[in-house]
């Protein structure tokens, strides 16, 4: 059986997110790294694969050169081989050109069974998967806690022979890449798919195709520093603390 996880490079949440000037997230602002909800969706793949026969763990990314590194993350934690989807042109796509993207990579890579994490940590959409599966016309089993299958067969609350799957984090702690699993990463295959290699015209995805655009934005506000109040005065400062804001 072979399994495709869908991993997306997600800007660290530690760092500074800020937009560029057209709208888009600056990527380049801060270091990006695998989405933690995704992570989840490589462990379900890695258990699957570690109670079975037979079965390879593919992940799947979408995104510039430093996309590579989600690869990278998934292959320490165990996965058997990587597909970059990487492309000039697909710089601004929403999530509608991203589910089209997506979905003829999966019917390149021929698996038996997809699986995403619920959302991604810097848009938190959620709807990858079901437009993915729209797409390819498979049935969609989302929001799983649990994930099990058998006999070509997938349960989380219903089974189909073939599904795209996403599991939240409560489906199991994600394991932490181990010296071992490290050293094994260099040597496991990455492919590199472009837009004509899927077949795709590069005028229906991108920032220009997309159905939405950001027209304006502005930086968050500087952090200002915290008051300091006495004991003596502390009841008296926490309710007006709390009148002033209507909490009360």
């Amino acid at each position: 059986m072979k399994i495709v996880v869908l991993a997306k490079h997600v800007p660290d949440a530690t760092g500074e997110r800020t937009f560029a000037p057209d709208g888009t997230v600056d990527r380049t602002a801060s270091d990006g790294l695998l989405s933690e909800l995704d992570e989840y969706a490589v462990e379900q793949a890695l258990q699957i694969a570690e109670d079975g026969d037979d079965v390879e763990v593919v992940v799947m990314t979408l995104g510039p050169d430093a996309a590579a590194d989600a690869i990278k993350r998934a292959l320490q934690m165990g996965a058997s081989a990587g597909i970059h989807i990487v492309d000039d042109a697909v710089h601004g796509s929403d999530a509608l050109a991203t589910s089209a993207l997506l979905a003829e990579a999966i019917k390149r890579a021929r698996p038996d069974l997809v699986i995403c994490g619920m959302a991604s940590t810097d848009g938190t959409m959620g709807v990858i998967p079901a437009m993915v599966a729209e797409r390819l016309g498979w049935p969609a089993v989302t929001l799983g806690a649990t994930l099990s299958v058998a006999d070509g067969r997938v349960t989380i609350r219903r089974d189909d022979d073939l599904a795209i799957v996403s599991v939240t984090d409560q489906s199991g702690e994600a394991r932490y890449p181990s010296m071992r699993g490290i050293l094994a990463a260099k040597k496991k295959p990455v492919e590199t798919w472009t837009l004509a290699d899927l077949g795709i015209d590069a005028s229906a995805v991108g920032l220009d195709a997309a159905w939405s655009k950001v027209l304006r934005t502005s930086p968050r506000p500087a952090k200002e520093p915290g008051r300091v109040v006495e004991e003596e005065d502390g009841t008296s400062a926490f309710m007006d603390f709390l009148t002033a804001g209507k909490y009360i």
